[in-house]
Formats: structure tokens, C-alpha cells, sequence
């Protein structure tokens, strides 16, 4: 967990929003489906699709 929330400082970005960003870099197959109850982490949650994750970046998480 501290390796995501490292990485996500240096990107400007939520933990959260890494740990999306990640999964879509998986695969096409890959659909991460997040809860929330709140709309402003629903944008957020949307706002992960434009971080970009790097293959070194995949392999530190």
C-alpha cells in the first residue's frame, strides 16, 4: 500500500485513482467496476481513466 501511495504522490494523483489507473492498464478484458456513494468520487473515479500508468510504474506496485 505505501508503494501506491507513493507513486500516486509523485503522479498528483488520489491512491485511489492509481489503484483504477492500474487496473485498466491490465487489459482490455479488464472492467474495475468502484462503488461510491458520493458524486464528487464518482469524477474522480472517471479522472483515473486519464492517469497513465508505466510499465515501471506497474511493476514498483
Amino acid at each position: 500500500m505505501e508503494q501506491v501511495k507513493t507513486i500516486a504522490q509523485e503522479k498528483g494523483v488520489a491512491p485511489t485513482q492509481l489503484a483504477l489507473a492500474w487496473l485498466l492498464a491490465q487489459g482490455d478484458d479488464i472492467v474495475p467496476i468502484p462503488g461510491t456513494k458520493r458524486r464528487s468520487y464518482l469524477e474522480a473515479n472517471v479522472a483515473a481513466a486519464d492517469v497513465m500508468v508505466t510499465q515501471a510504474e506497474q511493476e514498483r506496485i
